[in-house]
């Protein structure tokens, strides 16, 4: 008699995963162009914001987006997630395509804000199906294959994404608002939610906050951060000097701590009449490290593409393309001949004889949005010839689509996802053998070599001509130290948490996940913009970027030695 082996995952597994992967879609779609959005000219569709507005932008709206899990995980097990699948492609769909509709900074933080809300609802959901569709036997492999979902939708939403912004920026929106409307469909007539026991779920938001005062701190430590954070943001977007924010910072955290002095013979239950406590003290510490990696990991969404399109000359990699791959060159590099040589005259009326490299140097940062680096001899020679009328612009833009045409940055940066879809499990299953703390350790040293080789493609690229290639090997080298650190980062709150807790504990991980990429967003914009462009030390900026992640291994090692002694 033949036995038929059951399906070792409930139906609403796979819905999940297919749910995943069209939101991915839409989320890397855009976020992985994010950058070269928000700062191209609005003469080519762009935004036209300053790289600090970016950074704030990448900053705030993610940083967001990580928190509210917390909330919205609790409305989800008391209300069902179908509904709250729902809820989510509700807000997303719309404000995906708005997304492409408004051009003013506040209208679309805004707009940016609600896309982090409907993610916000969706991500716990998710994530929770799959922990209720599986068990003991089967979670690893069911987690595993939901990352690789992940990275599939990571992987193919930023090439259809730069195809269709060769046309117009509006179809990168419109395909993020159809990914998310596709979902509508799963989710109404084939997701069922798998049976759990609800009685461990119906979690109320008070119970929540208490279960945050445990891990995280009480009112009193939130009051006192809380602002700190706020005023951050006020001080990057409002250009307020640094000092002041730190000066402002002191005399908050001054005036926290002499209430409590003064309170401290109180006998009062109100939080605001309690001492400032942390929660889990070893837990919150090791979150607080962990965000110098995340800070270190979004400069590839952040700062990599913009870093790319004005820096890193690739035109190796279009050689390469032309002799092993032609029919891809249109794709991978292709060239808005139409928006290029519109562009032209502008820039000629721009130019002025005798400009020296700085000035120079500003004009080309304007020519490399069109996907063409031209040298500077070449850019002055021929904004001069269209000055005098001696070359029409179109013959001189095809001239240079031709000879200095360029990869698109999301391209090179897609390698890593490919990398990650390709060798994630073969690479975890490897090195499960070996404790937690020292793989993430090494594999936070590795990301940071790979940010470090980041700076080389624009050094290079002066010289040996091999710059697009160097930066593909830094973004192997970064996935590589990812696909190590990133599965041993989660790992190793087991080591940390109380064993009746690991599950709690886990919804609080995406802290430092928040904080990094707050942190990173308005890092980012500052860097790039006074020590890439204002300086023109890009590599300085790579090797800052780096150095945070080293002294984040060390501090790692350093809190574990501390944690064991404890």
């Amino acid at each position: 008699m033949t036995t038929i082996k059951r399906n070792p995952f409930h139906r609403a597994f796979y819905v999940a995963n297919t749910m995943e992967i069209f939101e991915r879609l839409a989320w890397y779609g855009f976020f992985t162009l994010s950058s070269l959005y928000i700062t191209s000219p609005t003469a080519q569709g762009g935004l036209g914001f300053s790289d600090q507005e970016r950074g704030f932008l990448q900053g705030m709206i993610p940083f967001l987006l990580y928190l509210l899990p917390v909330i919205t995980g609790a409305l989800a097990d008391r209300f069902g997630y179908r509904r709250m699948f729902l809820i989510s492609f509700a807000i997303m769909c719309p404000s995906y395509y708005m997304l492409g509709q408004v051009h003013s900074f506040w209208a679309f933080f805004m707009v940016f804000l609600a896309v982090a809300v409907g993610a916000a609802c969706f991500k716990p959901v998710v994530v929770g199906t799959i922990g209720r569709s599986t068990d003991d036997t089967n979670r690893g492999l069911g987690f595993g294959v939901f990352y690789t979902m992940v990275n599939i939708g990571g992987f193919i939403g930023p090439f259809i994404a730069g195809y269709v912004r060769a046309v117009s920026w509006d179809l990168v929106f419109v395909m993020s608002a159809i990914w998310i409307g596709i979902n509508f469909i799963p989710a109404l007539f084939f997701y069922k939610e798998p049976e759990h026991d609800a009685s461990k779920d119906q979690r109320s938001l008070k119970l929540v906050l208490l279960e945050a005062q445990e891990v995280l701190g009480n009112g009193r430590l939130a009051l006192m951060v809380v602002p700190a954070i706020i005023a951050l943001m006020v001080t990057t977007r409002m250009g307020i000097g640094f000092h002041y924010y730190l000066m402002g910072v002191a005399a908050w955290v001054a005036l926290n701590f002499a209430w409590t002095a003064l309170i401290k013979n109180s006998q009062s239950s109100a939080w605001y009449m309690q001492k400032v406590e942390v929660g889990n003290i070893p837990f919150v510490l090791y979150l607080l490290i962990l965000t110098g990696f995340w800070v270190v990991y979004f400069q590839l969404f952040t700062t990599l593409p913009v870093f790319i399109r004005d820096f890193v000359d690739t035109k190796d990699l279009v050689l390469a393309l032309q002799q092993f791959a032609p029919s891809s060159v249109e794709f991978l590099a292709g060239v808005n001949l139409e928006q290029l040589s519109g562009a032209l005259p502008a820039l000629a009326q721009k130019y002025h004889a005798g400009m020296d490299a700085v000035a120079l140097k500003q004009l080309a940062f304007d020519l490399v949005n069109y996907k063409v680096m031209v040298p500077d001899e070449v850019l002055r020679t021929g904004l001069l010839a269209i000055q005098q009328g001696s070359v029409l612009p179109a013959a001189l833009a095809e001239q240079w689509a031709t000879q200095y045409r360029q990869v698109n940055p999301e391209y090179i940066i897609n390698v890593g996802f490919g990398l990650i879809v390709l060798c994630q499990i073969a690479i975890s299953a490897y090195i499960q053998r070996w404790r937690a703390l020292p793989i993430l350790v090494f594999g936070t040293v590795v990301l940071s070599a790979g940010i470090a080789l980041c700076g080389l493609g624009a050094s290079v690229s002066a010289g040996l001509a091999i710059g697009g290639t160097t930066v593909v090997m830094a973004v192997v080298v970064f996935s590589i130290g990812e696909m190590i650190a990133s599965p041993k980062s989660q790992e190793y709150v087991a080591a940390i948490a109380p064993k009746s807790k690991t599950a709690m504990y886990m919804g609080y991980y995406f802290v430092s996940m928040a904080l990094g990429n707050l942190f990173a967003g308005l890092l980012s914009g500052w860097a790039y913009t006074a020590i890439a462009k204002d300086m023109n030390r890009p590599l300085l900026m790579w090797l800052l970027f780096a150095a945070i992640g080293v002294m984040t291994a060390i501090a790692l090692l350093i809190f574990n030695t501390w944690l064991k002694r404890r």
